[in-house]
């Protein structure tokens, strides 16, 4: 597969590291039936860890090549996985049905992209005037929000280390 695309080296971020609280914030989370708003505090209260996956709108290839490794690699048994973009609800359900993840991974709308923003890794669309998305980031957290492993990406488009995240599981 040929994709033309450019790769356009990212700005260093001041994001949350390693040992830190991660900021908690309350959006809707959307599974496989439904959604509501749901707070991360709660998510992870509910888990003895949880991963965080901000990704690319949904649609976009950064995220179908994301969920699908994710899939594949059954992080779910492993931990509750939940993921984050500024796609709304509906596009999420539609994600999670096209990517076969339903049941097993949920999703928090942000279209308004603040959550990001709370985590200093928001970043402007090239060409989309006004419209941004959060730069592609994994977070694993303890039942408490400790961060245990951060991934951020430097470039775009970039992919996370799965081998290093699932260490980490």
């Amino acid at each position: 597969m040929d994709l033309d695309f450019d790769i356009v080296d990212l700005d260093p971020v001041d994001h949350p590291e390693e040992g830190d609280t991660a900021p908690d914030f309350t959006r809707p989370l959307v599974n496989d039936e439904f959604w509501e708003d749901e707070s991360l505090a709660s998510v992870c209260a509910d888990s003895d860890r949880v991963v965080l996956v901000f990704h690319a709108m949904d649609g976009a290839f950064p995220a179908t090549y994301i969920w699908n490794e994710i899939r594949d690699r059954a992080w779910h048994e492993q931990a509750t996985v939940v993921g984050i973009s500024i796609s709304t609800p509906y596009e999420h359900k539609q994600l999670l049905k096209e990517r076969e993840i339903e049941g097993d991974y949920r999703l928090f709308s942000d279209p308004a992209n603040g959550v990001a923003q709370q985590y200093s890794i928001d970043m402007a669309l090239d060409g989309m005037a006004g419209i941004e998305e959060p730069r592609p980031s994994v977070f694993v957290l303890d039942s408490n929000r400790t961060i245990e492993y951060v991934w951020v990406a430097q470039e775009w488009p970039d992919f996370p280390d799965y081998d290093d995240v699932e260490a980490q599981l």
